[in-house]
């Protein structure tokens, strides 16, 4: 219980300092950013990934060209670690995500795997709206 408690406290040390680390070592393939990328306008989702612990698949909203939203239609639920590391991140990503308005963003170290996950999912929506 004890060792449960100090992995789950090193988390939340992790996730408060916010650790980056480039995604170019990433198995995702993202979309590379410009600014004059435009998507076509609707909502799609984007293949589902593992993340180790559990899937990631995301939902993309466009509207007049541009990322306005995104949303999880899969994330970890069943390893309580995966779980609160993705209830941590997952938010951070989606602004991180909008504010780049493509799937070119960095990974949070301390979440590897649930950063490769997502960004691959949001990677193949974004495919679809272009």
């Amino acid at each position: 219980m004890k060792s449960r408690i100090v992995v789950m406290g090193a988390a939340i040390v992790i996730i408060g300092t916010v650790i980056f680390v480039s995604n170019s070592h990433s198995s995702a393939k993202p979309i590379s950013h410009t600014s004059s990328l435009s998507y076509k306008d609707g909502s799609y989702n984007g293949s589902v990934n593992s993340a180790y612990y559990g899937n990631v698949q995301v939902k993309v909203n466009i509207q007049k060209g541009k990322i306005v939203n995104v949303s999880y239609i899969q994330y970890p639920t069943s390893d309580t670690t995966s779980v609160y590391i993705a209830k941590g991140i997952l938010p951070y990503l989606k602004k991180e995500v909008i504010k780049a308005q493509s799937a070119h963003i960095n990974i949070i170290s301390s979440a590897t795997y649930t950063s490769d996950a997502f960004i691959s999912s949001l990677s193949s929506a974004l495919q679809k709206a272009q």
